[in-house]
């Protein structure tokens, strides 16, 4: 597991990026791109990820050569320079009162690294929960995936970003909704906004409930119409933790939307009329 020093930085722009302490530099981003890209299959070959995280590479990723390896390789590979790695790892932050368990996707570099915990992350994209069913975040493997490499790009063509303050970039480049339609799964909005006729109250635009293959077919085509919810919560596996939501276009794997609140009665797990308030400001 990965310990990840920090006050919270997910707290900064939601938790929605690299939140570890380290930070790429030029030098990284370099070896980077000589490398090849161990994609890290998951421990339990039974699951659905691999077969999801596969395509979604195959589809999606083309700044190095990559190949998939089975899990039980990782130890024995990780410590190559000239290899990188994308894998699911679980993470923790020092100094969260919660103590929650999230899972992230990270890419990180090959070196002679006494621990993975010590490897540099280049791009750490958050997942979800440690113990949330894999069901709810597998199909949108292909959008974490693109995001990843449009990052890298952005870090190497400009390094001064991620010098200067990385967050503070995303979040002044939030993408602009106007035509945009958002797309939303039922059990991920709250009850009080859980139907088109509630959500009408509350905000105008153009919205649809779909099911989760509507939002991977949206990825896969690089729908530049529709913006959908990344949400990032604990669905009923612990009772003290926030609810991140994330708004991600289903073409350009930019951010809308961010947000988070701690889950309570009034609050719950999911997109709220608060959210959607906001959103409409």
């Amino acid at each position: 597991m990965k310990k990840i020093f920090a006050y919270l930085i997910l707290a900064c722009i939601a938790l929605p990026l690299m939140s570890q302490d380290y930070v790429p530099n030029r030098e990284d981003m370099d070896k980077f791109f000589k490398t090849k890209t161990m994609v890290v299959l998951d421990r339990n070959p039974l699951n659905s990820y691999d077969g999801q995280i596969q395509e979604a590479m195959e589809n999606e990723w083309s700044i190095t050569e990559f190949e998939f390896i089975p899990y039980e390789e990782f130890e024995s590979k990780r410590k190559d320079p000239n290899l990188s790695f994308i894998m699911l790892v679980n993470v923790t932050f020092e100094k969260d009162k919660l103590n929650a368990s999230y899972k992230f996707l990270n890419l990180m570099l090959g070196g002679a690294y006494y621990d993975m915990s010590v490897m540099p992350d280049l791009v750490s994209i958050p997942v979800s929960y440690k113990n949330v069913d894999e069901d709810s975040y597998n199909y949108k493997l292909g959008i974490l995936v693109r995001f990843m490499q449009n990052h890298i790009k952005l870090m190497y063509d400009n390094p001064d970003i991620v010098k200067n303050n990385i967050f503070k970039y995303y979040n002044d480049n939030r993408g602009d909704m106007t035509n945009k339609k958002i797309y939303f799964i039922e059990n991920e909005l709250a009850k009080d906004v859980n139907s088109l006729a509630r959500i009408s109250k509350v905000f105008d635009g153009k919205v649809e409930i779909v099911s989760k293959e509507e939002i991977k077919e949206a990825i896969m085509y690089k729908n530049d119409e529709v913006v959908f919810l990344h949400k990032v919560g604990p669905e009923g596996t612990r009772m003290n933790a926030r609810c991140y939501n994330i708004l991600i276009g289903a073409g350009d794997a930019n951010f809308y939307y961010f947000d988070y609140h701690m889950i309570d009665e009034k609050k719950p797990d999911g997109f709220s009329a608060r959210d959607f308030k906001k959103l409409a400001k």
